[in-house]
C-alpha cells in the first residue's frame, strides 16, 4: 500500500460565535481548496476550540433553525450540549459522546449548553459536521442517533498506544456504532506519548485529521499542534500518527458524494430550485413546531 500523503497544514480560522454559546473555527467550507465538493462528503465543519464560559443563569446557545438534506453530528470533548428538534428527540451530551441528526427532509433544531454546566461555568470544545446525503436520501424521513462514549466500540492498540474510538466506519474489523448512508469513517485517536496508530483509507476518499489536544507527527515527517488540521491527498492509503505528547485526534475519511450540491443557510440539496422548496416549505410549516 502507497503512503497517503499531506496536501495542507491549515491553522484554524479566526473564530466567530454562532449563537451565544458556540465560539467556532469554520475549516469547511473554508480556504485553501476546502470547499463543499472537494471535502465531500464532509459539507461543513465548525470546531469549538478549547474556550472558557463563564457561569451564567442564560441559556447559552443557538435558537430554533431548520436543517434539510443532509445529517448534523456533533462531537463532545469539553461540557456538555442539550438539544430539542421537532421530531421529539431530545438529550444532553457530554464529554466523549456523540449526537448523530439526520435532518433529511426536514426538522427544526435548537442547540444549548445544559443548564447545570451554564451555571457552573467551565472549557467547552466540540466539533460539528455536516455531513452531505446522496440525492436519493434526502428526502427521507428524520431520524436521530445519540451515542453515549461507553456505547462506542473502541480498539486498545499495542504497547499502550492507546485507543481508537470507532465512530462510524470501521478500524481494524471493528465497526462503528454510528449507522450511516455512504461509506463515512469517523474515529477518535486518543494517544498515549510515544503512542503511535496507523490508518488506511481508500484513495480516493477525502481524508482529514483534526488535532484536538496535544500534539503529533504524521507520517514520520510533518509535527502538528493542537487544533490544526491535516488535509491529504488522493492518492495512496495508508497514514500513521505518532503523539509526540498526550494526543486526541479527530480522524474523518469518506467516499464523495459525486451530485451537484446547492446550498443555502441551513439547506443542502442538488438543485437551486429545492432550496426554494426547502425555504417555502418551512414558511408553510411542513417542518414541524419547536418552542
Amino acid at each position: 500500500m502507497a503512503t497517503k500523503k499531506i496536501e495542507l497544514v491549515v491553522s484554524p480560522p479566526a473564530p466567530h460565535m454562532v449563537g451565544d454559546g458556540f465560539r467556532v473555527h469554520n475549516f469547511i467550507p473554508g480556504g485553501y481548496h476546502l470547499d463543499m465538493e472537494r471535502m465531500s462528503p464532509f459539507i461543513m465543519m465548525d470546531y469549538n476550540s478549547k474556550h472558557y464560559f463563564s457561569p451564567t443563569t442564560q441559556a447559552r446557545g443557538v435558537g430554533v433553525h431548520p436543517h434539510r438534506g443532509f445529517e448534523t453530528v456533533t462531537l463532545a470533548y469539553q461540557g456538555k450540549i442539550a438539544h430539542h428538534d421537532s421530531a421529539g428527540n431530545s438529550g444532553v451530551i457530554a464529554q466523549g459522546d456523540v449526537q448523530w441528526m439526520t435532518a433529511a427532509s426536514g426538522i427544526l433544531h435548537k442547540e444549548y449548553h445544559e443548564e447545570e454546566f451554564s451555571k457552573a461555568g467551565g472549557d467547552f470544545q466540540m466539533v460539528q459536521l455536516w455531513v452531505n446525503l446522496p440525492a436519493k436520501y434526502k428526502m427521507t424521513p428524520p431520524k436521530y442517533q445519540g451515542i453515549a462514549n461507553a456505547d462506542i466500540n473502541k480498539v486498545t492498540l499495542p504497547n499502550n498506544a492507546g485507543i481508537v474510538e470507532v465512530i462510524a466506519g470501521e478500524y481494524h474489523g471493528t465497526k462503528g456504532s454510528a449507522s450511516t448512508f455512504t461509506p463515512v469513517h469517523m474515529q477518535n485517536a486518543k494517544l498515549n506519548e510515544g503512542g503511535k496508530v496507523k490508518f488506511s483509507f481508500p484513495a480516493n476518499y477525502n481524508t482529514v485529521i483534526l488535532v484536538i489536544e496535544g500534539e503529533v507527527k504524521v507520517n514520520n515527517e510533518e509535527t502538528v499542534g493542537t487544533d490544526k488540521l491535516v488535509l491529504f491527498e488522493n492518492e495512496g492509503e495508508d497514514f500513521s500518527i505518532e503523539a509526540t505528547e498526550d494526543a486526541i485526534v479527530l480522524v474523518l475519511s469518506g467516499e464523495p458524494i459525486d451530485e451537484p450540491i446547492a446550498a443555502h443557510g441551513p439547506f443542502v440539496m442538488n438543485t437551486q430550485q429545492e432550496i426554494i422548496q426547502a425555504f417555502n416549505d418551512v414558511n408553510m410549516g411542513k417542518f414541524g413546531y419547536l418552542e
